[in-house]
């Protein structure tokens, strides 16, 4: 194995109702650069549920989060992390005030939904706007077409919970870490006033925008581009 592999990890979690199998591109680009790439899995589908840790001899020590990723990851991680990659995230996916009302309102109509069996048609209406502008049939295989367990069903109400109470940076957060922030022009889940929260609370972050993309980021130069800007931000 390269010295780089042992130099520099990255730890990469998805989104709500997301699995590790979307970060498959990004893991062969890291181990082509001799890179190592774990993922953690919430376990919505047929994976089980995953939080891997650092390896001791790793300098650069990275965490990529697609949306609500970045929150559920431990402390532990959090603490240890020298970069962050934000995708298509926020610190407070409800914003304050009336901004916030129809927000809450339609996470709680999603849980209603879940908990009254309509899980898969639910999905389908939540995938069909996170890859919009992109038809849904871009999106990677995931959690429903791999199925659904009674144990992922109780995972994304847990979720959809965290999604509207969790208000700022993950525990841990380490304060001065190299922040980059990728937002989607056409994003149709994160609220324009979440987006700019984010900006706020890291404000020494590089911001990309990138357009047409929504809320999923098919792009398939991003991987890339992003792994390029980790390069150069080796120290």
């Amino acid at each position: 194995m390269s010295q780089g592999a042992f130099t520099t990890q990255l730890i990469a979690l998805h989104g709500w109702a997301g699995d590790s199998g979307a970060w498959q591109p990004w893991a062969e680009l890291a181990a082509a650069r001799g890179w190592c790439f774990s993922t953690a899995e919430r376990g919505y589908g047929n994976l089980p549920p995953e939080q891997p840790s650092w390896n001791a001899q790793a300098q650069q020590r990275v965490v990529i989060g697609h949306s609500m990723g970045p929150h559920l990851l431990p402390a532990e991680v959090w603490q240890e992390a020298t970069t962050a990659v934000w995708l298509a995230s926020f610190t407070a996916f409800v914003p304050p005030g009336r901004q916030g009302r129809s927000i809450r309102a339609a996470l709680q109509a999603m849980g209603e939904r879940i908990t009254s069996g309509d899980t898969t048609a639910l999905l389908r209406d939540f995938l069909r706007e996170a890859a919009a502008p992109f038809p849904p049939s871009a999106l990677p295989l995931g959690p429903l077409e791999h199925g659904i367990t009674a144990n992922g069903r109780e995972r994304l109400l847990q979720d959809l919970e965290l999604l509207e109470h969790r208000a700022g940076l993950p525990p841990g957060y380490p304060e001065g870490a190299r922040a980059l922030i990728v937002e989607a022009a056409d994003d149709q889940i994160v609220h324009l006033a979440s987006r700019a929260a984010l900006r706020e609370q890291l404000p020494q972050a590089q911001v990309w925008s990138l357009e047409p993309a929504g809320h999923c980021l098919l792009d398939p130069a991003l991987a890339a581009r992003v792994l390029d800007w980790i390069a150069d931000e080796q120290p």
